[in-house]
């Protein structure tokens, strides 16, 4: 099949790290990989935010970005991209008419409204992913949300008329059934990990012995609960806490999160044992992921969260908070635990005893390296993916409302 994936704000092509660089891109860019590997021909619709970009890029084989020209050639917050989608779906239906594809897959909200001004008029069936779904984002974060103010209309909007609904997991179906969308407009079809990059056999980062160590790797923003990791030391003496993420290591000192980080650390007396890397270059993840006893994803929400799946995949048990996507993930004292969020003194219980076992972190390691290769391999995912292209193809979506 011909097949459009539009990720207006999340290129594939991006380097990892910033602000609203993460999970999405890795997702977009995994994902039109392995559906390159099955034999369709993807292009990936992103915005043009350099002026030097080309119009066309080869990513993989039969895998190419198009850099859409949408509003200025310069990097935009995310949540300052709304104005320009109207020009963004204008110039994709010119694209459409040239190169029409079997089916157009919209990822985020934004792409979404663009997607589907420019797949109407030319009878182009459309599946939306959402990643985050902005009732989630707006509950927990309350005013200092920053989405537009049309997010939760649009979001809504989509839901009713697009083809079809492809959730990254059960708990995104719940929050759409509580916005009134029939969960039969849904297919569940989760995130993946490079099972062939993160690995439980593979080089080890050294580490300081005498100590317990746990990971924490990701976007440092406040909802990703690093403050409560951090909190949790102190009911963990002997074990240090690595923090991968944010700024380049030699300008941790100007980034915001991570001094409002070292003040907790400082306040509850155990800034000694925590390390911050900076941002990390992604070839060095799984050898960091390996060196850890215990990898920690602690959100207050989290729409799916990839880290627990490469964590998995290299074969490290993995503690998480009890939210969104990582309810289907992690199985709860197989591969790993799952932990009431927000709650520091309730995931320092759960750490303590997991890193006096070591024979017990040995088995979620086997248990959650074979659950990442059986059921979250990039070819399994874009395999689903594919029938639920096909099946749009042949006409088995739901019936799009045009209002």
């Amino acid at each position: 099949m011909r097949v459009a994936l539009v990720s207006e704000h999340a290129s594939p092509l991006a380097a990892l790290g910033s602000a609203d660089a993460g999970g999405q891109n890795v997702h977009v860019a995994a994902l039109a990989t392995a559906l390159g590997a099955l034999g369709h021909e993807v292009t990936v619709h992103t915005r043009r935010d350099r002026p030097d970009l080309a119009a066309h890029v080869e990513m993989a084989p039969r895998v190419r970005v198009h850099h859409v020209d949408a509003g200025p050639a310069l990097a935009v917050p995310k949540d300052d991209l709304l104005g320009h989608m109207l020009a963004f779906g204008d110039a994709l239906g010119a694209y459409w008419e040239q190169w029409r594809p079997d089916v157009a897959h919209a990822h985020f909200w934004m792409s979404g409204v663009a997607t589907l001004r420019a797949a109407v008029p030319l009878g182009i069936p459309v599946a939306q992913t959402f990643h985050a779904l902005g009732t989630v984002k707006r509950r927990f974060q309350g005013l200092s949300d920053t989405s537009p103010r049309h997010r939760l209309g649009e979001e809504a909007r989509l839901a009713r008329e697009v083809d079809r609904i492809i959730a990254t997991c059960t708990d995104e179906v719940a929050e759409l059934c509580r916005m009134g969308i029939a969960p039969t407009r849904s297919t569940v079809v989760p995130c993946g990990v490079d099972t062939e990059t993160f690995h439980a056999d593979g080089a080890v980062e050294p580490r300081p012995s005498g100590r317990h160590r746990l990971l924490s790797i990701g976007r440092l923003v406040p909802r990703k609960g690093v403050d409560d990791v951090i909190r949790a030391l102190q009911w963990l003496p002997h074990t240090e806490l690595v923090v991968a993420g944010g700024a380049p290591e030699d300008r941790l000192d100007e980034d915001a999160e991570v001094q409002r980080l070292r003040r907790i650390a400082a306040d509850v007396g155990v800034e000694p044992r925590v390390r911050f890397l900076g941002g990390v270059d992604r070839a060095r993840v799984p050898a960091l992921m390996r060196s850890a006893d215990v990898v920690v994803a602690y959100p207050w929400y989290e729409p799916f969260g990839m880290v627990p799946l490469e964590a998995m995949s290299c074969g490290v048990p993995i503690v998480v908070s009890d939210v969104g996507g990582m309810r289907d993930t992690v199985r709860h004292d197989v591969t790993g635990l799952r932990v009431a969020a927000r709650s520091p003194a309730a995931l320092g219980r759960a750490l303590l005893p997991l890193l006096a076992d070591p024979e017990r972190r040995a088995q979620m390691g086997v248990a959650g390296a074979h659950r990442a290769r059986q059921r979250y391999a990039w070819s399994r995912v874009a395999d689903l993916t594919g029938n639920v292209y096909a099946q749009l193809r042949a006409g088995a979506g739901v019936e799009r409302k045009v209002v």
